[in-house]
């Protein structure tokens, strides 16, 4: 199942139309704008690690640079992006960049665990994307088994607005933990400097998203190392923030790696160097991420892209002096 903008920017798939009448009443119970639907796609794909399931649920699917959606990756020019060889399924035929906003979530032996909690709905944001948006996201954690109630950590990989959206819904013109039972895990490193932040796009992110759970008494703040759960061990990733960590999930001696904001795009896998405009430090963020490819390839390890789209995991491969992304279908759910 998948949260999708239906503009001319995203590219449309075939509906089922039994799936979408149930998403129709979804959307008309939640007051959803027309301007969203839901389609099938890649959205529930799922991986296992050892004793570990992990689950893509999809928020929104894009296409960059755009309007809505700003540049993301300013050296990804159309042309550059189709000489990659492998890029099909992450670029348009134009060559634009296919982006993607989804939860992850862990389900292992004994803990049911969301990493990023995406846009979130009613908050305003600068991007168009990003803003007053009215989708029932929550109805499709419902669905697939996830009521609010039943999760019991978030980890959020660093603190930007959409990594941290659904930490929160509006209730009684109040913010309030979305979910009431969960041990919010913020990264020690990012919660500072986000705090002490002057920029009042970021206030207003800390206002709407992370102060709410902080005063609730359900902030837990890390370092990295630390295990949040016995599967789970935070790996600094620092250049897009200061304290932005990946996770590494590991079970039964496998093991797949949530990247975080390392990459925006595979099309960074090909070329380390082309950084986002949305790194904090630019040039931190490519020696990081350099440094993370090279750790990573020609091994069994999984990455998984917190905004790649469509076939979001696979494996790191080095391909003369970068390397390539070989996609990994995952399993069935």
């Amino acid at each position: 199942m998948q949260l999708r903008r239906a503009e001319a920017e995203v590219s449309e798939r075939p509906a089922n139309d039994g799936y979408r009448g149930r998403v129709q009443r979804l959307s008309k119970r939640e007051g959803c704008s027309a301007r969203f639907q839901y389609v099938p796609s890649m959205a529930n794909q799922t991986w296992r690690v050892g004793d570990v399931k992990i689950t893509k649920l999809v928020e929104v699917e894009f296409t960059f640079p755009s309007e809505n959606a700003g540049k993301i990756v300013p050296d990804a020019d159309p042309t550059s992006v189709l000489a990659i060889p492998w890029i099909g399924p992450f670029a348009t035929p134009e060559g634009k960049l296919r982006g993607s906003v989804h939860f992850l979530l862990v389900q292992t032996r004994s803990a049911r665990i969301i990493v990023d909690t995406g846009i979130g709905n009613d908050k305003t944001r600068d991007l168009p994307l990003f803003s007053m948006r009215t989708t029932p996201v929550l109805d499709v954690l419902q669905d697939a088994g996830w009521s609010r109630e039943s999760v019991d950590h978030v980890i959020c990989t660093h603190l930007h607005l959409d990594h941290v959206g659904w930490n929160t819904i509006r209730r009684d013109d109040k913010w309030v933990p979305t979910f009431p039972n969960a041990v919010y895990h913020f990264g020690g490193r990012d919660y500072e400097y986000f705090d002490a932040s002057t920029s009042p796009a970021r206030r207003a992110m800390f206002a709407d998203s992370i102060t709410p759970v902080v005063i609730a008494n359900l902030a837990s703040f890390y370092v990295p190392g630390t295990v949040a759960v016995p599967e789970l061990t935070a790996d600094p990733t620092p250049g897009h923030t200061p304290g932005q960590n990946s996770l590494i999930v590991q079970s039964r001696g496998e093991r797949i790696v949530i990247g975080g904001d390392v990459m925006h795009h595979p099309c960074q896998v090909a070329h380390p160097e082309w950084s986002s405009d949305l790194d904090d430090d630019a040039k931190a963020a490519e020696v990081t991420r350099r440094a993370f490819l090279d750790k990573l390839a020609d091994t069994e390890t999984l990455l998984i892209g917190t905004h790649f789209a469509g076939p979001t995991a696979g494996r790191i491969m080095r391909e003369g002096n970068a390397y390539r992304f070989e996609p990994d279908a995952g399993v069935e759910a």
